[in-house]
């Protein structure tokens, strides 16, 4: 088969173990930095031009779509898949999960379990926004954060209000997330591909930080996980429409809930915490799935 890698650097470790596990199958993978293609808007011949050439028509696409340009990014995603290439991720799907705001309320159409949330811009009212989590602490976002970055801990309702003002003071939306305690500064990274969860891993953040990122010290060990947390990633990404996601979940006393969807997780902490070939499992995915046309928006939704 003929892939197509989309991603802004190619030497990122998920991205090499990508087109690794695809030469290792025996696929052919062009590397393709997105922000550097022209799109060509035809009627009945339309294209994608890089670096001078007009790209060929290749049997797949794994869009690694960074959140700082998923506009551009899903747009040329758009282009392949009107051009009949197959995508791992459809463009409507990143374009979903990259909405912080849009993804809970689809998760919540679906029944998902998630902590309980307040969406707020600009709010006079902090102390209500509080009440209605139950009280402090709280977890403040910023609708456009990623990495843990833009999420602040408000552990008093004084500290809290304090915040959501600070936020509302600069024009920004916010998200405003009950704090769930028992999680112990713990989450669960699932990795889902197709219909199932191929890899998981207990993340820990590191001493007195509340978010357990790798990129913010965090750590990572292999973790097995119940029969309710992994339908909940499965369901979590088909609610997405994603083939291939990370999904986050906390342990509440109420049963698993869903911090955020990713449509683009890193790889290195997952193989390296469990041993697992996820990269291998992309691909084999792609074997399995993939065929001209294969989309269900067809880069019109």
């Amino acid at each position: 088969m003929k892939l197509a890698l989309m991603c802004r650097n190619a030497e990122l470790y998920s991205h090499r173990r990508l087109v690794e596990a695809a030469e290792g199958r025996g696929h052919t993978i062009d590397v393709i930095d997105h922000l550097r293609c022209y799109i060509n808007i035809t009627s009945n011949d339309p294209s994608v031009r890089y670096r001078g050439e007009t790209l060929p028509r290749y049997d797949a696409v794994i869009p690694r779509i960074g959140a700082s340009v998923t506009f551009y990014g899903t747009a040329v995603l758009r282009q392949f898949e009107v051009m009949g290439v197959y995508p791992v991720n459809e463009s409507v799907a990143i374009s979903r999960s990259r909405d912080k705001l849009r993804s809970m309320q689809l998760l919540a159409r679906k029944g998902v379990g998630l902590p309980v949330t307040v969406f707020a811009h600009r709010t006079s009212q902090a102390s209500e926004v509080i009440e209605m989590l139950g009280g402090a602490p709280v977890i403040i976002k910023l609708l456009e954060g990623t990495q843990g970055i833009g999420v602040v801990l408000g552990e008093t309702e004084k500290t809290a209000e304090s915040i959501i003002q600070a936020f509302g003071g600069v024009n920004t939306n916010i998200l405003v997330q009950q704090f769930i305690k028992e999680a112990g500064g713990e989450d669960i990274r699932c990795i889902v591909i197709g219909d199932k969860v191929i890899a998981s891993m207990k993340r820990k953040g590191k001493e007195g930080d509340f978010r357990s990122n790798l990129h913010r010290g965090g750590t990572a060990e292999k973790v097995k996980i119940s029969p309710d947390e992994r339908s909940t990633a499965v369901r979590a990404a088909k609610a997405m429409g994603l083939n291939f996601c990370g999904v986050d979940m906390l342990r509440s006393n109420n049963g698993p809930v869903v911090m955020e969807v990713n449509s683009s997780p890193g790889l290195e902490g997952m193989e390296k915490a469990t041993g697992l070939d996820v990269a291998g499992k992309v691909i084999e995915f792609i074997e399995k799935n993939a065929k001209p046309g294969k989309t269900k928006t067809r880069g019109t939704g």
